[in-house]
């Protein structure tokens, strides 16, 4: 048995590699490191539970703060683990500053480092996620990319072709094996596709005064379409709403944050789905509900090519009509569910 260590730290982090964690558990010597860059309990720790999975060996209790403090704690203290584990392989999936950290300790320890959806890109250096995607690439030994078009990005980067494995996303995985109830719908009063579902959540729209402004003015408009708007607030969001003293419209019914089950619920049950995030552009693609990104870019291109998704104009209930008239008979593009087993049996074979 080889000794594997994943590090994760966001609750996107713990649903996409909830499958991988599964098996890697199951056949070799995993070590599991989380971060705590979520650290509110409601934001992960219930995950694990629901999931089913393993609870971490090493809790780092980061936390929030500004990204050069953040990363150099969790820096800090995943090298000390590392030190300590000495593992095979580092995994890590995404984008954040625990993926940063803990490929940036690995590999300055010669330690291989895997990254898990790989060659994301959406061009837009404001945002902090893509220096830390690129740079993590650019020092990974394996790269698993969900599509071919992050592969060819990959390779126009000047990345070994031969470090870059296509492997469908994972998502795909823990999305279909994800046992939905009806309680989230009842409890909130909610009909079958009688909905909207909102999320927000992204530095890029809630970071800035005018920018948390503009977009809760566009989403004001959607009173218009007279349907419940329902929308699960991140504690970030919150906070930020709370600070520029700026009011939710207030037809739009907030919840608390939701667990996996739940959410996924409300996306299959909505009319639409209005966000920023990514994971959810990639989940609403897969469960075939319509999809508008309140962003500028995307780095997941492929739900807008298929025709799932499309980013928000001026006028977000164009966007809303435009999107719900399409027929749904869009193709995944991200795979058949069998990611994770792929990703282990590549690190097995590299590493054995």
């Amino acid at each position: 048995m080889k000794k594997i260590c994943i590090i994760l730290g966001t609750r996107p982090e713990i649903i996409k590699l909830c499958e991988l964690i599964k098996i890697c558990k199951k056949e070799e010597n995993l070590v599991l490191i989380h971060s705590n860059q979520h650290y509110s309990e409601n934001m992960d720790k219930v995950f694990f539970n629901e999931l089913n999975l393993p609870h971490p060996n090493y809790n780092l209790n980061a936390g929030s703060g500004k990204h050069g403090k953040q990363t150099g704690l969790m820096l800090e203290k995943i090298e000390f683990i590392l030190e300590l584990e000495k593992p095979d392989i580092v995994i890590v999936q995404g984008d954040t500053n625990t993926v940063l950290a803990g490929a940036l300790a690995a590999s300055k320890m010669n330690i291989k480092v895997g990254h898990v959806e790989a060659g994301l890109r959406s061009y837009d250096r404001k945002m902090p996620e893509e220096t830390n995607r690129i740079i993590v690439d650019h020092i990974s030994d394996l790269l698993f990319c969900p599509t071919e078009k992050q592969k060819l990005i990959l390779k126009t980067e000047g990345i070994n072709e031969n470090k870059i494995n296509v492997v469908g996303n994972t998502i795909v995985d823990t999305i279909i094996k994800c046992e939905t109830s009806n309680d989230i719908l009842k409890n909130n009063n909610l009909e079958t596709k009688a909905f909207i579902l909102l999320t927000m959540h992204r530095q890029e729209n809630v970071g800035k005064k005018e920018k948390l402004k503009e977009v809760m003015n566009k989403i004001e408009t959607l009173k218009e379409l007279n349907m419940k708007v329902i929308f699960p607030i991140h504690p970030r969001t919150k906070k930020m709403c709370l600070q520029f003293e700026i009011n939710i419209p207030g037809f739009i019914k907030l919840i608390p944050p939701v667990n996996y089950s739940e959410m996924v619920t409300l996306e299959k049950n909505s009319f639409c789905i209005i966000t920023d995030s990514g994971g959810i552009q990639e989940e609403a693609c897969i469960l075939k509900i319509p999809c508008i990104t309140i962003r500028n870019t995307t780095e997941r291109p492929e739900t807008i090519e298929v025709g799932a998704n499309k980013l928000a104009t001026n006028n977000l209930i164009d966007d809303v009509k435009e999107m719900t008239n399409k027929k749904r008979n869009w193709v995944n593009p991200f795979g058949k569910g069998d990611s994770s087993e792929k990703i282990l049996r590549i690190i097995q074979n590299e590493t054995h």
